[in-house]
């Protein structure tokens, strides 16, 4: 019987360099880094030791400590490169769905940045929470969501990001000619009313990780741990996940 793939789990590191590898000049052994692992076929993030390209790493934010820097890159490139797709002006609105999620959270942190009009959808029970984000409005149900968005915005808004994988719910807030950022292919809804709809594919870019970085150090993101497991546990953390709802990044430490 042949071999199954093997896939490896984990995307986020934070650590301390071990070694370098030859023509690597931007850090040096003992730095304290960050990074994405961003192929799913290659040994994860769920290890003591994780090989990555210069290219792929950054430094870590010195604010904080290294288990609270490791939520930063998978979302924060995510919700920034989304934005980025989005194309949006300052004054501009924006509808983030999942806004109380991992890459829901910076992009309202992220957008306030920009200057939008920010309009979150998230539980009740996040409503505080995504208001300290940077929220503008809060929609606390899906239903009848592009009804309720038009409440607001009349027209609609000028951009979507689908954090929580809404797809033509989502896309009925858009107003005709917007932008709608889809974060799951699949999901992406058809262009209808002259829309365009594009598909945020998140990749290893240690320049864009960098800046995220000093944003934390320079008091404009906030990183949200929801609890630590020791690597070992590492079943026990994903269990934690499935409930869903835990309020922040769940982390393994070595």
């Amino acid at each position: 019987m042949p071999a199954l793939p093997q896939f490896g789990l984990g995307w986020d590191v934070a650590g301390h360099i071990d070694a370098t590898g030859a023509g690597v000049t931007r850090f040096q052994t003992s730095d304290a880094v960050i990074g994405l692992r961003d192929l799913l076929f290659a040994p994860g993030a769920h290890a003591e030791y994780v090989v990555l390209d210069e290219s792929a790493v950054a430094p870590a934010p010195a604010s904080v400590p290294l288990t609270d820097a490791g939520t930063l890159p998978l979302n924060a490139l995510t919700a920034d490169r989304a934005l980025d797709l989005a194309g949006l002006e300052p004054g501009a609105t924006l509808l983030v769905t999942g806004a109380s999620g991992g890459v829901g959270g910076f992009a309202l942190q992220l957008a306030a940045l920009r200057g939008l009009r920010t309009i979150a959808l998230a539980r009740p029970h996040d409503a505080q929470r995504v208001r300290a984000l940077g929220a503008g409005e809060v929609i606390t149900s899906a239903d009848d969501l592009g009804a309720t968005v038009r409440g607001i915005v009349p027209g609609g808004v000028d951009a979507v990001i689908d954090a929580a994988v809404l797809g033509i719910t989502a896309h009925q807030a858009l107003r005709g000619g917007g932008t709608f950022v889809a974060l799951v292919a699949p999901f992406a809804p058809p262009p209808i009313r002259g829309t365009r709809v594009v598909v945020q594919e998140v990749f290893a870019d240690g320049a864009r990780l960098t800046k995220l970085s000093k944003l934390v150090d320079d008091g404009v993101l906030r990183l949200r741990v929801a609890q630590a497991f020791p690597l070992d546990q590492a079943r026990a953390a994903h269990e934690l996940l499935e409930k869903g709802g835990v309020g922040g990044r769940v982390v393994l430490t070595p």
